[in-house]
């Protein structure tokens, strides 16, 4: 067990964890919305296969148009196939979506002629192969159409189902538990008893967090800080969850059994406990039978940061999508110095202007790492490296956009 590492190292170490190969399972294209895909989708033929109409008009041969009058022979519905040619000095009434008939090259449309009879007078002449639609132009045979690890949304399904297919192979979905502990912190509902006690949001927030990444949730509420609590939590989550999340008792005192459960209790294999990161030294992150164990600090802001920069990550990584947490350049309106050598997540108000972001402090309480309103209205965490120099003003830095999570 590596404790204290940098947060670049720490990132490395869940970059490298191997979860072996993602389960996957077939839905019904509706049902697979917002799910990841888990093979290519490639053209098994030509969209369109035959030069088809894109607008209602008249079928005929370019060089035709010269003639100004030319003699309507037939009509071509779409759905239909018309087996009159065209020929010199003749067209074909043709609508939007029928085959062109054969022997035309360009589709000259109803606005562009008057019609006397059984003739068209030709008003405003059309660029060769004009209204047509080529072969392959929507896609072509064997043209990978979507990649795996793509989500699934309107657009996939508009081309799965043009191509036939009704289900769709995606992996499944993980799904996190999501537990706080702490004897003296209330679930919502609860009546405070005594002034010590203080009501839990921790659970709850990271819940709603983890439910923006379309995975499924177990909300296992708040649970006592003693041993046999926390083990029976834990064992019982791992049974049902490829990712458990608690909240609280991963520090040094003497109440704080979580940590303790998971090496001594669970004997799992801690792969790092302590960060040099603010907030949140003092995050566990161990894993047992293939399954993740992420311990977060107890403090309000603490957590959800810990939770953004950790779990999302990993969530990401079971899903198969190659999603990446949103960090972007900023240019900052103040000085900032690094007050210690730590990589630190600063909340600050974030806004895009004349093409660049832009970040300030204003309204943003200093304090302790409970300060979860810090979180609120247009946030981002702006991020100093451990082994970066202060900011000063109008210098460009990188920041995590909380609200494109």
């Amino acid at each position: 067990m590596r404790k204290f590492i940098s947060y670049s190292e720490s990132l490395k170490i869940l970059k490298d964890i191997d979860f072996g190969p993602a389960p996957t399972q077939k839905l019904f294209l509706t049902n697979a919305l917002d799910q990841i895909l888990a093979n290519d989708i490639i053209a098994d033929h030509n969209s369109p296969a035959h030069p088809t109409s894109g607008m209602d008009g008249y079928a005929i041969k370019f060089e035709d148009q010269k003639l100004k009058q030319l003699r309507i022979i037939d009509k071509n519905p779409a759905g239909s196939i018309v087996k009159s040619k065209v020929s010199t000095g003749v067209c074909i009434k043709t609508f939007t979506g029928s085959l062109m008939p054969e022997g035309s090259d360009t589709l000259i449309p109803i606005e562009n002629v008057t019609v006397i009879g059984t003739d068209i007078v030709i008003n405003n002449t059309v660029k060769k192969t004009f209204a047509t639609r080529d072969i392959g132009e929507n896609y072509k045979r064997n043209e990978v159409l979507i990649k795996k690890g793509a989500k699934i949304g309107f657009a996939e399904v508009g081309v799965l189902a043009s191509l036939n297919i009704s289900q769709v192979e995606v992996y499944v979905k993980p799904t996190v538990a999501i537990a706080s502990t702490g004897t003296e912190i209330l679930d919502l509902g609860e009546v405070q008893t005594n002034e010590s006690q203080i009501r839990s949001s921790n659970h709850l927030t990271i819940e709603a967090l983890v439910k923006k990444t379309y995975v499924d949730t177990i909300q296992m509420g708040v649970v006592a800080d003693d041993k046999e609590s926390i083990t029976s939590l834990l064992k019982n989550c791992l049974k049902t969850s490829d990712i458990v999340v608690t909240t609280g008792g991963v520090s040094v005192g003497d109440y704080d059994f979580v940590q303790d459960v998971i090496k001594e209790e669970l004997n799992a294999e801690v792969l790092f406990h302590g960060v040099k990161i603010k907030p949140g030294m003092h995050i566990l992150i161990a894993k047992k039978d293939g399954k993740l164990i992420i311990a977060l600090p107890g403090f309000a802001y603490s957590s959800t940061v810990c939770a953004v920069l950790y779990l999302l990550p990993m969530i990401y990584k079971l899903r198969g999508a190659g999603e990446t947490l949103p960090i972007v350049k900023a240019k900052i309106s103040q000085d900032f110095p690094l007050k210690m050598p730590k990589t630190i997540f600063s909340a600050c108000n974030v806004n895009y202007e004349n093409g660049e972001y832009l970040i300030n402090f204003d309204g943003k309480k200093s304090g302790t790492s409970a300060i979860l309103t810090n979180m609120l209205d247009s946030p981002a965490l702006l991020i100093q490296d451990e082994n970066s120099k202060g900011l000063k003003k109008d210098d460009f830095a990188d920041i995590l956009l909380l609200n494109q999570l």
